[in-house]
C-alpha cells in the first residue's frame, strides 16, 4: 500500500488490496473512495468486493469509477461532496493514484490557487502542470 497525502484529509493510491482495509483504518481514514472501473480489475478487486471488506471494518465507501476519456464535472462535483460530507480523512485510489488526484485538482480549483494544488500533487510524485489552464478555468 502506497497512500500518498495530498492535504490532512486527502489522500490517493494506487490499487489497494482487500487486505489493507484494517491498516487504511488504522491509520485514521474514515472512507474510501474507489476511483477505478470494475473492467480493470479481477473479481477480488471489483467494488462491491471491496465494499465489503471497508464497510466490514468500519469505513465508508463510495465508487466513482473514472476513465480518462469518461471524466467529467459530475464526477469531480459527486468527489467533492464526499469530501465535504466526511467526518474524517478520505483515501481515494485508481490503478496509480493519478485518476484521483485529477479528480481531486479538478474539485478544489475554485478552492485553492492553481500552484498549491499542482504543488501538492508534484510533492507526492503527480505532475499536474499541465493541467494549468484547466484550473485556471475553474476559478
Amino acid at each position: 500500500m502506497d497512500i500518498r497525502p495530498l492535504t490532512p484529509t486527502y489522500a490517493v493510491s494506487p490499487q489497494i488490496d482487500p487486505t489493507d482495509i484494517p491498516a487504511i483504518k488504522a491509520a485514521g481514514y474514515v472512507t474510501i473512495i474507489n476511483n477505478r472501473p470494475d473492467a480493470e480489475n479481477p473479481p477480488s478487486h471489483h467494488s462491491a468486493a471491496m465494499r465489503a471488506q471497508a464497510e466490514a471494518a468500519g469505513l465508508g465507501f463510495v465508487d466513482i469509477p473514472v476513465t480518462h476519456q469518461g471524466l467529467n464535472m459530475e464526477m469531480v462535483t459527486d468527489q467533492r461532496d464526499v469530501l465535504d460530507a466526511a467526518d474524517g480523512p478520505v483515501l481515494a485510489y485508481c490503478a496509480s493514484g493519478t485518476r484521483s488526484t485529477i479528480v481531486w485538482a479538478l474539485g478544489q480549483a475554485a478552492l485553492m490557487e492553481p500552484d498549491a494544488i499542482i504543488a501538492a500533487a508534484a510533492a507526492q510524485g503527480y505532475d499536474l502542470g499541465g493541467m494549468r489552464r484547466q484550473l485556471d478555468a475553474l476559478r
